[in-house]
């Protein structure tokens, strides 16, 4: 992307971090897009903060993440960060762009950019849409070379796995769906279909995976350990590997970020519907559907012709213009 060359190496980026690291990925991921490693300032706002946000003011304790140096360009995400990165905008004198990403819940036009999801149907002359999050995956469509050029030991374990192979994304319970019983046995039907199909997989659950399904992965592995492994939460987590090497995957459809880390790579996806009620979720799998970017698990491991579909470069794109004309202003 030309417009990367536009912004300074010595470009300070400052990332709110949430507890959540389903937020604070996408926001390392944007940074990284823009060709600098950010700073990392942990934002953990006691109980009657983290409540009266994002409406209410920012935890004096998160001062750190709202005193000088000022960066140039600050980004968060997650409900909670909200104070803070309002704070700190106000507190450099409006001299911080500000991004941030989701839905703020409050008055979006504080922020100088706000990415949110086609799905959340959000409108304004600060918002910028996508269908799928910001991820820090997308160098992983090379495959294994970009883990090579990277220089990041390769894991054996899977390596050793023979082809085909499946990395399966497990999540967990949100607000939309339960992941209950019967989407306990879904999930473990599809990965014995996947074994009688001859793939190997590669399984990695979420931190919402509930410790039963886990337990119950591991022990699945271990009937066939030549031809499964599953991450179990210690040492390195090979989450990377998994994607690069995949010819192909299964995505539970409760996580939005997996989806779009799976797209990224550019090899079929398959999504494992959950039970529950969908709500605004339904408009990305119709999405995906429509632009025969992923379809929906039926039992059977499926190929067709794919490309890696990323939203990070946009959204970066986006981030550089925007930030152009705000430098300007301060001239």
């Amino acid at each position: 992307m030309d417009q990367l060359e536009r912004l300074p190496q010595d470009t300070r980026i400052r990332i709110l971090a949430s507890s959540k690291p389903g937020h604070v990925v996408p926001c390392i991921g944007l940074a990284r897009q823009l060709g600098i490693e950010p700073d990392l300032c942990p934002v953990r706002p006691r109980c009657l903060f983290a409540a009266l946000a994002p409406w209410g003011p920012a935890d004096p304790l998160d001062s750190a993440a709202t005193s000088p140096p000022w960066p140039d360009i600050a980004i968060a995400s997650a409900r909670e960060t909200v104070p803070a990165l309002r704070k700190l905008k106000r507190k450099s004198g409006g001299r911080i762009f500000t991004v941030f990403l989701g839905d703020p819940r409050t008055n979006r036009s504080v922020f100088d950019l706000i990415w949110a999801p086609q799905h959340d149907n959000l409108s304004g002359p600060n918002i910028v849409s996508t269908l799928t999050a910001p991820h820090p995956h997308g160098d992983l469509a090379n495959g294994i070379e970009a883990l090579e050029e990277a220089g990041e030991a390769l894991d054996s374990r899977l390596l050793l796995l023979p082809q085909p192979r499946v990395t399966c994304l497990i999540g967990g319970p949100n607000s939309r769906f339960a992941f209950g019983p019967e989407d306990i046995a879904r999930t473990w039907q599809a990965l014995e279909q996947l074994l009688a199909q001859g793939a190997s997989l590669m399984v990695s659950p979420s931190r919402r995976t509930p410790q039963i399904v886990v337990e119950k992965l591991l022990l699945l592995a271990q009937t066939s350990p030549h031809r499964m492994f599953v991450w179990d939460g210690y040492g390195q987590n090979p989450y990377r590997q998994m994607l690069a090497l995949a010819d192909g995957f299964l995505v539970t459809s409760d996580s939005v970020n997996m989806i779009g880390e799976a797209l990224a790579v550019g090899k079929p996806v398959h999504i494992l519907k959950l039970t529950g009620d969908p709500g605004k979720f339904a408009q990305l799998y119709e999405g995906l559907r429509l632009g025969e970017l992923a379809r929906e698990w039926n039992g059977a491991l499926e190929t067709w012709q794919t490309k890696p579909y990323d939203s990070t470069p946009v959204i970066a794109a986006e981030l550089l213009q925007r930030y152009a004309a705000f430098r300007r202003t301060l001239k």
